[in-house]
């Protein structure tokens, strides 16, 4: 068996020299367990594509539908249950079984517990016992009354006498019995059905054990020969992981420096922005100070030519409206109501009373002259070349990449080397050659079984012949006696077919009793044996509780907890039962965890100490970046700021300047002033007087189009700025100083916390690196648990034992004594149906004769010899 401990060796992929010793296993535990305390969250790790572990396919199908024949093997199992309803007495058994392992002796069965056990053991095979005891009753009384039955008859008794009395009902009793009889032989033939059905389905199964053999052969054979190619994949991919940390190691930069650049970026990069979007509120700032500059110079110097423009306006209609016309009593009303509005023909905006703001336009220009964007922009590209940075300073981590593949080389040879420390190849080779010789053996027994069951089907088929003959008495008996009966003929006339039915129906009676016995003698003996099997061997091991016998604690031996492991292992305390390892293997789980041989062979134990080696982590730990360099705003920059922060755009009057820009420009709408005056003039008669208002309202039209309209526009674009710079005036001394502190914050950041930063994501970029093997060391052991030497055909064989053992024969077998045993309690009313209508057919030698009475007029019979020859 040297082929199974090599087996279960290369299927743990580690030995016990492959673990820690105690105080490293001490020592790399403790640090992990720090390193989960300094670590809140586990650094991301990209997700290695190590592929799929090359799969075996299993042709086994270890399931039996029976068919047809499935509603007989019900039919038994219920028989069975009737007999034996109690569950299966597992802790009975493990009683039994500890209390009797040092060998059966008969003085041991007189102590207390053990007669207690025999009690329970007979109370659960009661049913079993009743039934047995009926049988062997049946067996020894049947050969008894049969021989007595045949004296009794010799003596002409028991029916023997050869005369029938006559009777009123007697075609009523012969019908009757008829019927019986026909009904019973029906019966027997269904038995002699369900047994003949059962006979042959073993035959026909035996056939079907042969594929079963041939794929649980062929599936062991897989397993062995893809084992290897297995567990080569899982070493060749320890290369996946080691050529990510290798390029890892090569971008040292982009990678390092990008994970330093992420964590910095949220404080730095916010600041940027305020300064960067505060420049471009100095040009914003610049722009509307301009448009407040030239719009005020424009209103000032407009509203000078438009207050003359509109004296000499009112003037003018002053001067029309002193013309004689207006005296007149109708249109005076008139005149003097145009008279009153000419004092709102003036200005109502005063814009010489607004502060210049030349001033501020001017600092605002001198600030503009340092380039703040162009500032904020080199502080952003000094912060953007962190990873250059990085990779400047991480330059003997590139160098050292020679050194750090040899490591990873050596590393990948040791755990290449261990995989080939065991002589796979050539085990796997003998477990396979030991699989073909086993399977040419079983190969060479097929004639020697076929023959058997061909011997066996005989034998089963001549037990069934008996009952056949039996029954073929009777039909005959019946055939004859019924074809040759005649009501007409008198008991000693009756003819010679009808003679010959009741014959034959007498001989199948003493047949009956020559064979019935031998045959409730097979029927016993199968039934004890069939029944026990089943209820004690296939329904506990089809629901699994056959295996919690075996996986008692300390069934064995007392010091000795589970067998199993302690069978293949020698070490009984490992918690492993066999009904563990079938789950595992029918879900086609690993035989690695199936059998738990990690806490045998550890594997991660191996892993650990390979790939997690020191000389690996001083390269890891040698990682080293200095920030000192990284410079975000220059002092132009600040100076720039805080010159804006004090440009004056603060002091201007902003108030002031929206009260007058939300003043119209004129104390009235000429545009409204014209129309009205011109409704006014059309009230006048027409002539001269009308034609002149009408030209006024025409002037004042001419004077809005071009004076008063690009005021108004002034106005507007004087209002906007204003408003754009009040807005941004707003605690801008305040805004500047955030922006600063800010800016002052994330330099102090990267000149001194930059290091707690650094060496957090060191750190995290490290364990990345880690997290790689860590990786391929995860998928290893998932995939010696689930994927590598599935062990489905082990849970096959179990399952394929099963189906051909209790499935196959045991099935079989219970539904031919049952059948068979139907036959013979049948024969016993066929027996009794049998002698009663032979009386019916036989020829009698006496036959009752009524005469007259002497006495009286009763008729009284007599019995009578049957007439001569000469008289028929």
């Amino acid at each position: 068996m040297l082929w199974t401990k090599w087996l279960v060796l290369l299927l743990c992929w580690g030995a016990a020299g492959g673990e820690l010793r105690p105080e490293e296993a001490d020592g790399v535990t403790a640090q992990v367990r720090a390193d989960t305390r300094r670590q809140r969250s586990p650094p991301p790790v990209e997700p290695l594509n190590f592929g799929f572990v090359p799969a075996a396919v299993y042709d086994t199908h270890a399931y039996y539908e029976p068919g047809a024949i499935g509603i007989l093997f019900h039919m038994v199992h219920a028989f069975l249950y009737v007999v034996q309803p109690s569950s299966f007495p597992k802790d009975l058994i493990v009683r039994v079984i500890q209390q009797n392992m040092g060998g059966i002796k008969i003085e041991e069965w007189k102590k207390p517990e053990n007669v207690v056990l025999l009690l329970q053991w007979i109370y659960y095979e009661a049913g079993f016992l009743i039934c047995g005891t009926i049988g062997v009753v049946f067996v020894v009384l049947i050969p008894i009354i049969g021989t007595c039955f045949c004296v009794c008859r010799c003596c002409e008794n028991c029916g023997g006498e050869m005369h029938q009395r006559q009777r009123k009902n007697a075609d009523c009793q012969r019908g009757f019995f008829t019927a019986s009889l026909i009904a019973t032989s029906i019966f027997i033939i269904l038995g002699v059905f369900i047994a003949y059905t059962a006979n042959h389905n073993i035959s026909t199964q035996l056939k079907s054990t042969r594929r079963l053999i041939n794929t649980n052969m062929r599936d062991l054979k897989t397993f062995a020969n893809n084992t290897p190619a297995q567990i080569e994949y899982l070493t060749a991919q320890y290369t996946t992981a080691k050529n990510n940390v290798l390029s890892d190691l090569d971008n040292i930069g982009p990678l390092l420096g990008g994970r330093i650049h992420s964590q910095l970026e949220k404080a730095v990069v916010p600041s940027l922005d305020t300064a960067l979007r505060m420049a471009g509120a100095m040009r914003e700032t610049k722009e509307a100070l301009e448009n407040v500059s030239s719009s005020l110079e424009l209103l000032q110097e407009g509203t000078g030519k438009l207050q003359a423009s509109l004296s000499a306006e009112r003037a003018s209609l002053s001067n029309t409206l002193s013309d004689p016309a207006c005296t007149n009593g109708a249109v005076s009303h008139t005149c003097n109501t145009i008279r009153s509005t000419l004092s709102q023909l003036g200005i109502n905006a005063d814009y010489s009373r607004l502060q210049d703001v030349s001033l501020a336009l001017t600092n605002v220009n001198t600030v503009l002259k340092t380039d703040l964007s162009n500032i904020v922009q080199k502080g952003y590209t000094s912060f953007n070349d962190t990873p250059k940075l990085v990779k400047e300073q991480t330059k003997n981590i590139v160098s050292a990449l020679p050194r750090v593949k040899g490591m990873l080389d050596k590393i990948g040879t040791e755990i290449t080397g261990f995989s080939k420390m065991f002589p796979v190849e050539s085990s796997l080779a003998n477990f396979t050659i030991f699989l073909n010789d086993g399977q040419k053996k079983i190969e060479s027994f097929y004639p020697q079984i076929d023959q058997m069951d061909f011997y066996r089907w005989i034998g089963c088929v001549a037990v069934l012949c008996t009952v056949v003959l039996v029954l073929c008495f009777n039909i005959l008996g019946l055939l004859c006696g019924t074809c040759g009966y005649d009501k007409q003929a008198t008991p000693t006339t009756r003819g010679c077919l009808s003679n010959t039915g009741g014959n034959l129906l007498m001989a199948g009676v003493g047949f009956t009793f020559i064979f019935a016995w031998v045959l409730m003698g097979i029927v016993t003996t199968l039934f004890v044996v069939g029944g026990n099997v089943e209820k004690l061997l296939c329904e506990p091991l089809a629901n699994r509780q056959l295996f919690k016998i075996i996986d008692t604690p300390f069934l064995v031996h007392p010091a000795k907890k589970n067998f199993l492991p302690g069978m293949l292992f020698q070490n009984p305390n490992i918690d492993l039962t066999l009904g563990s390892m079938y789950r595992e293997c029918y879900e086609n789980k690993g035989l690695y965890h199936a059998l738990q041989l990690e806490t045998m062979f550890n594997i991660n134990s191996f892993l650990n100490r390979t790939v997690y080696n020191r000389d690996l982590a001083k390269v890891f730990d040698s990682v080293h970046v200095d920030l000192q360099d990284i410079s975000l705003l220059e002092q132009a920059g600040r100076d720039s700021l805080i010159n804006f922060a004090n440009s004056g755009i603060g002091q201007i009057d902003y108030e002031m300047y929206l009260a007058e820009a939300n003043k119209g420009v004129t104390l009235v709408d000429l545009l409204s002033f014209s129309t009205d005056l011109e409704a006014q003039a059309d009230q006048l008669p027409r002539g001269a007087l009308e034609n002149a208002l009408k030209g006024h309202a025409s002037s004042i039209r001419q004077i809005h189009r071009d004076q008063v309209m690009p005021l108004e526009q002034a106005m507007s674009t004087l209002s906007q700025s204003i408003k754009q710079l009040q807005r941004m005036s707003s605690d801008l001394p305040v805004k500047v100083t955030n922006i600063l502190s800010a800016i002052d914050a994330a330099e102090y950041l990267i000149t001194h916390n930059a290091s707690h930063v650094v060496k957090q994501e060191t750190k995290a970029y490290t364990q990345s690196l880690v997290g790689y093997f860590k990786q391929y060391t995860e998928w290893v052991k998932n995939s010696l648990t689930a994927e590598v030497a599935q062990c489905k055909p082990i849970s096959n064989l179990v399952d394929s034992m099963e189906i051909v053992s209790c499935s196959f024969i045991i099935d079989s077998v219970n539904t031919f004594w049952f059948g068979l045993g139907g036959c013979c309690i049948l024969l016993i009313p066929s027996i009794i149906f049998s002698i009663k209508l032979a009386k019916y057919y036989r020829r009698m030698d006496t036959e009752d004769v009524f005469e007259d009475s002497p006495y009286n007029d009763t008729l009284f019979p007599r019995a009578s010899a049957p007439p001569s020859c000469s008289d028929w």
